[in-house]
């Protein structure tokens, strides 16, 4: 039993074989990129047909040639969105599972004391503690208080809590602060990246709608001539 093939076609570009769903035909690709394939390949014409490999790789061209015209050298950011474009990869990316799973042990606790120290709950229960340890020495152990006003014992403990407490804030902020420039950097490669594309996209359109004017105007031509045609007396 035979089976069906598809009819195949070949790149002019690289010169293999390709089925035509994969080809794409030279009307359809813009003026820039076109004038870019024919500089490297003079047998370029109407006729022709490029893969799609092929294509995104002067798509990449083509929009690295732009991005140095409006921004000058490239940065490593940039140079990645480029190569997401030509590789039809996405850049969107969950930074706050990322960048949790290279926690250790020492920063997980860190953040979880700084979450605690900066809540509500902590105040409460600290605020209490130093209320009942003030009521204690004050009236409870009025002779013989533990630790007597003006309280000296408490001032030490609050003062090694506020120098524990505060280098754990400052290791939870940087932490913060890294993981911030990961996002906003992941934000800047994810527009920078759909704004490529709508550019893309609109000029795509563009040349779309010019190219099938341009169809519609010849398919008007030959209906007029066809009308004229058939007014010429027999």
């Amino acid at each position: 039993m035979s089976h069906s093939q598809s009819p195949t076609g070949t790149c002019q570009v690289c010169g293999n074989s390709f089925p035509t769903r994969e080809l794409i035909a030279a009307p359809l690709i813009r003026a820039n990129i076109a004038n870019a394939i024919r500089a490297e390949h003079p047998e370029w014409s109407p006729a022709s047909a490029i893969c799609q490999p092929d294509l995104a790789r002067y798509r990449g061209q083509y929009i690295h040639s732009l991005l140095i015209s409006e921004k000058g050298e490239l940065s490593d950011l940039e140079h990645e969105v480029l190569h997401s474009l030509q590789t039809h990869q996405t850049l969107a990316a969950d930074i706050e599972s990322d960048y949790a799973e290279k926690w250790n042990l020492g920063e997980r606790l860190a953040d979880r004391i700084a979450t605690f120290g900066g809540s509500w709950t902590f105040l409460i229960i600290f605020g209490l503690f130093i209320a009942a340890w003030i009521m204690i020495n004050s009236l409870v152990l009025y002779w013989r208080p533990v630790d007597p006003f003006p309280f000296i014992l408490l001032n030490l403990v609050l003062s090694c809590l506020a120098a524990v407490q505060a280098p754990v804030i400052m290791m939870s902020q940087n932490r913060q602060e890294a993981k911030d420039r990961l996002r906003a950097r992941n934000d800047y490669q994810v527009n920078l990246k759909a704004e490529l594309e709508i550019r893309q996209l609109h000029e795509k359109i563009d040349h779309l709608l010019s190219h099938q004017w341009e169809r519609m105007i010849e398919i008007q031509e030959v209906q007029l001539d066809l009308l004229n045609e058939l007014r010429r007396p027999r």
